[in-house]
């Protein structure tokens, strides 16, 4: 089955619900068994969540000598890691497509995935190393501030989350504070919940960087600043084509995908939130050695 079908598959059976637990078995079944045939990824990017990271992947795949995988996120190395090497792999290309390719462009042809929630996932540096300890990684990080305001957003939109922007980031720390600990400790847990409403604690980057820079040696990381990559897309876009050792291309346009439209976030809660990820941020911009100039 080729990558395309699975895709019209996927799209068919969401739409067709009893069916679901059948399609399942039998797609773990594919996965299982010809998941050894398949490449693992050349790239990752790994985060910040609301930064870009879509918009980036859609410009990547569309690069000649980037075979995309079966959709941008996999969610493999934070909650789906016991599914297996085979069914990871299951997602890329095969050996056999992949060096087809190499041989039509004369190159050296790359696959790749973008799981932003790896970047804030405690576990993950040490099971991508584990797995791929060779593959680039590329981190796109935006203004905390705008990225918790559009998370929030998102979980609004959603339905997730019926607060206003203001508890909810008050409240954020009793709501997380027992799942993280507990995901900390615990290889195996993983909360969905956690996710939702850690939206203050995911702009604190220096914390989490420095889990990744445990396991990869900052050579092996590409760190995009999203507002960059908002105001010259094309030159960010030549950064990271130089980066993943890809001859240039030029894209026809770059439409910005997953954007939304919302009310700005009040004044007041702004210049608190500056002050309190002033000093994250000064961790940040001592650990890169370079300021962003976020307020």
């Amino acid at each position: 089955m080729t990558i395309s079908n699975r895709i019209k598959l996927g799209n068919w059976l969401r739409g067709h619900e009893t069916t679901l637990s059948i399609a399942h078995r039998l797609n773990k079944l594919y996965y299982t068994t010809t998941g050894s045939m398949h490449t693992l990824p050349d790239f990752l990017i790994i985060g910040a969540a609301r930064s870009g990271t879509t918009s980036l992947y859609e410009y990547l795949i569309q690069h000649p000598c980037i075979m995309p995988g079966v959709g941008k996120e996999i969610y493999f190395f934070d909650k789906k890691f016991d599914q297996g090497v085979n069914w990871y792999k299951s997602f890329f290309p095969t050996t056999m497509a992949k060096s087809k390719l190499e041989k039509k462009q004369r190159t050296k042809c790359l696959t790749g995935e973008a799981t932003p929630r790896y970047l804030h996932y405690p576990h993950a540096p040490k099971r991508v190393f584990s797995l791929v300890p060779n593959a680039k990684l590329i981190v796109l990080l935006r203004n905390p501030i705008d990225r918790s305001y559009s998370h929030y957003q998102m979980e609004v939109d959603s339905g997730h989350e019926e607060l206003s922007f203001e508890d909810a980031i008050d409240q954020e720390k009793q709501k997380i504070v027992h799942d993280m600990k507990k995901m900390e400790k615990d290889e195996n847990f993983y909360s969905v919940n956690f996710y939702r409403k850690s939206y203050l604690d995911r702009g604190i980057y220096a914390d989490q960087l420095k889990r990744w820079f445990e396991f990869f040696p900052k050579e092996q990381f590409l760190i995009i600043q999203s507002e960059d990559l908002y105001s010259n897309t094309p030159k960010v876009y030549e950064k990271v084509l130089k980066f993943l050792d890809l001859p240039k291309f030029e894209l026809n346009s770059f439409k910005a995908h997953r954007m939304r439209k919302y009310s700005n976030i009040n004044t007041e809660t702004r210049k608190k939130l500056i002050d309190y990820f002033k000093p994250h941020n000064e961790q940040l911009y001592q650990l890169l050695d370079r300021n962003f100039g976020w307020n």
